[in-house]
C-alpha cells in the first residue's frame, strides 16, 4: 500500500486529505509541523509526501532541504502562495510539484500519480549512516562520533561526505564529485579535495592514515566503504595520503 506523509498545519485540510486518500486505497500518515514531518519520513519511510509551505516552526523550505538531505521520495507542495517566486524556491528546493489551494482532489491526485511512478515503491533509503566509527544523521545534517559525542563538519565537508556515503562502494570521479558539491563549471585548485578528504578522515576515521571508508582511488576519485572491510592495519598509507 502507498504511504503518503500529509503536512499542514491546518487539522481540516489533513483530515480532508487523509478521507480522500484513505478512500483511494492510501495509508496516511500526518504531521502538524515541519519537525514531526522529518522525523515521520525517517520512521514511517513514506512513498509521497504532500507538503504545505507555511508551517509553525521550521519552514515547508528547509522541510524541502531536510528530506533531500537523505531521501528522494516525491513531494508536492500544497500552499496558498501561488506567485512565481514561491514555486521557484520550493523547486530548486527539491519540490517535484507545486499545488495552490484550494485545489481539487483529482487532480491532485493526478500529480501523486504522475510523480509516483517516476521512482519505485519501497525505495527506502536510510536517514542514518552507522559506522564502527561515526554516524551521520542524513535528515538533521549532523555528524557524532562513537560515543555520540557532535562532530563539527564545515558545510563543504558535510557535502562531499553526503555525496560519497549516498554511492556506497562506488567509485565518485574527482569530476563528479566538484560537480555535485560546487557546480558542473566549477574549475577548482588541483588539490582542494585532497586538502578537505585529510579533514574529513582526521574528523570521522579510527585512523586517518588509514581510512577504512574515505577510501582513494588513486588518478580517479574517491569510494565511500560502509563496512569495517577497509585496509588492513599494517597497509601502507599510500591511499590516505594521496588525498
Amino acid at each position: 500500500m502507498t504511504r503518503v506523509l500529509v503536512v499542514d498545519d491546518e487539522p481540516q485540510i489533513r483530515r480532508a486529505l487523509a478521507v480522500n486518500l484513505r478512500a483511494r486505497g492510501y495509508d496516511v500518515v500526518d504531521a502538524p509541523t515541519g519537525e514531526l514531518a522529518l522525523q515521520h519520513a525517517a520512521t514511517e519511510h513514506p512513498d509521497l509526501v504532500l507538503l504545505d509551505l507555511g508551517l509553525p516552526g521550521i519552514s515547508g523550505l528547509e522541510v524541502i532541504e531536510g528530506l533531500r538531505g537523505w531521501t528522494r521520495v516525491p513531494i508536492i507542495v500544497l500552499t496558498v502562495r501561488d506567485d512565481e517566486r514561491s514555486k521557484v524556491a520550493a523547486l530548486d528546493a527539491g519540490a517535484d510539484d507545486y499545488v495552490t489551494k484550494p485545489f481539487g482532489i483529482d487532480e491532485l491526485m493526478a500529480r501523486a500519480r504522475a510523480v509516483l511512478r517516476r521512482i519505485p515503491l519501497g525505495d527506502v533509503e536510510a536517514a542514518t549512516v552507522t559506522t564502527e566509527a561515526f554516524v551521520l544523521d542524513l535528515a538533521d545534517k549532523r555528524a557524532s562520533d562513537a560515543t555520540g559525542a557532535p562532530v563539527h563538519l564545515t558545510p563543504i565537508e558535510w557535502s562531499i561526505v553526503e555525496h560519497l556515503v549516498r554511492h556506497p562502494n562506488r567509485l565518485v570521479t574527482q569530476r563528479q564529485l566538484i560537480s555535485a558539491v560546487w557546480g558542473e563549471h566549477y574549475e577548482p585548485d588541483a588539490n582542494l579535495l585532497r586538502v578537505h578528504l585529510a579533514h574529513i578522515r582526521k574528523k570521522l576515521e579510527p585512523d586517518p592514515a588509514r581510512p577504512r571508508h574515505f577510501l582513494t582511488e588513486a588518478g580517479m576519485g574517491y569510494r565511500y566503504q560502509p563496512g569495517p572491510d577497509g585496509p588492513p592495519a599494517d597497509a601502507a598509507p599510500t591511499a590516505g595520503l594521496r588525498g
